[in-house]
């Protein structure tokens, strides 16, 4: 279950003072749903799926996938990124899926990134929820498990139509329950398929009053190692010791399942973060960018997931608040608490003068993507750490 850390509105929040910071200090943090993101082509499609739940029943809707892409013709390779699952207080406040922070660093390596809400969240939230799993007592997954993937071949069969995709060659990645989406999809062996990457993957877990202990953990691990074989696309499981849902121990066993059934894959458990690990996805990219990175080049994705940084200027100083082509109110209001913000930083502007800064992880992708987040305009980076970087 889990992931509500990750609600799309509240992307940018975290737990070091750094991620922190970015979120209550950036001039781009609406309170309704941001503008689509110029910069990433991001779009919004609805695609028919067609799902049962785990008492048999079984109805069609139409999802909203969140598009992502690269600029140019293309076509471009698929990423299909898949949503966790809020605790049930909560679920109701879980709209629109967008990861834009991850669809961001995907969509410079070059993939087209498509994000589908799935049946019972978002505006399909209401009395169809394929996605229980029943009981703490008596979990049941698989028929979970399998509505989602559902989805995600859904999602990849539309993107087969779409120009400029090339759905040929494709991965599936997916965070919380949406890691373990990942996984199911990688069991159905569809043509294409690559590889998956699984951040934080299960069901079943409570941060609050089940900490670390989540529902029905042996039924995952038996339902992984029936579903694993030697042909499975290859692996990539991304874990933080101090998840607040499944506890540093069952993540381990789940993995060990997998490779016993022969399936290829690869597991890391980072370092704990902040106050609850299994927000690591999005607040602690700094630490598995690298490692996605070499799994993915292993694939023959070697492209760079992070712009280019423009060269220093000069002349000019990063301190010179005059320099600054925002108004006034918005250098004393951004700017100059940008400067008093500890390294790594970054500062990035509109053509509008809309403004977006972060300090700490993932600096630079996430002031774009907050600058760009109010008008969805593309935005330019103005500073980096100590360096001014802005070419008028």
């Amino acid at each position: 279950m889990g992931n509500r850390l990750l609600f799309a509105r509240f992307l940018a929040l975290g737990w070091v003072l750094g991620v922190a910071l970015a979120q209550a200090q950036t001039a781009a943090s609406p309170s309704t749903e941001p503008a689509l993101a110029a910069d990433l082509r991001e779009s919004v499609q609805h695609v028919p799926v067609r799902v049962k739940d785990l008492y048999g029943r079984e109805e069609s809707r139409d999802i909203p996938v969140t598009v992502f892409r690269p600029q140019g013709a293309g076509p471009f390779p698929l990423v299909i990124f898949n949503h966790g699952r809020a605790v049930s207080a909560k679920r109701a406040q879980q709209g629109r899926q967008r990861y834009e922070h991850i669809a961001r660093y995907l969509v410079h390596k070059g993939f087209v990134v498509m994000v589908p809400t799935r049946v019972g969240y978002g505006e399909t939230y209401g009395d169809f929820d394929p996605e229980s799993s029943g009981n703490c007592n008596a979990m049941r997954v698989e028929p979970m498990a399998q509505a989602a993937s559902d989805q995600v071949l859904a999602t990849w069969a539309w993107a087969r139509s779409q120009s400029g995709v090339d759905a040929s060659r494709w991965l599936v990645m997916g965070q919380s329950v949406g890691g373990l989406t990942a996984v199911a999809t990688v069991a159905r062996q569809p043509e294409g398929l690559l590889g998956g990457i699984n951040w934080s993957g299960g069901t079943g877990g409570d941060p609050d009053q089940r900490t670390g202990n989540p529902c029905g953990p042996q039924v995952i691990q038996a339902l992984w190692r029936r579903q694993s074989a030697p042909e499975r696309a290859p692996m990539l499981w991304l874990y933080w010791e101090n998840d607040r849902y499944w506890g540093a121990e069952h993540p381990r066993r789940w993995f060990q399942a997998w490779r016993e059934g022969g399936a290829p894959a690869e597991f890391q458990q980072f370092a704990p973060a902040g106050s609850d690990g299994h927000s690591g996805a999005t607040a602690d990219m700094d630490h598995w960018v690298p490692r996605v990175d070499a799994f993915l080049a292993q694939l023959g994705f070697k492209q760079p997931g992070l712009p280019a940084l423009p060269p220093a200027q000069p002349t000019g100083a990063v301190t010179d608040l005059e320099r600054v082509p925002v108004s006034e109110s918005t250098r004393a209001n951004f700017y100059q608490k940008f400067l008093a913000s500890p390294l790594p930083r970054a500062f990035a502007i509109s053509p509008s003068g809309a403004v977006g800064w972060a300090t700490g992880d993932w600096a630079v992708g996430r002031a774009l993507g907050f600058c760009q987040a109010r008008r969805g305009e593309v935005c330019k980076l103005y500073a980096v750490d100590n360096a001014l970087v802005w070419a008028p």
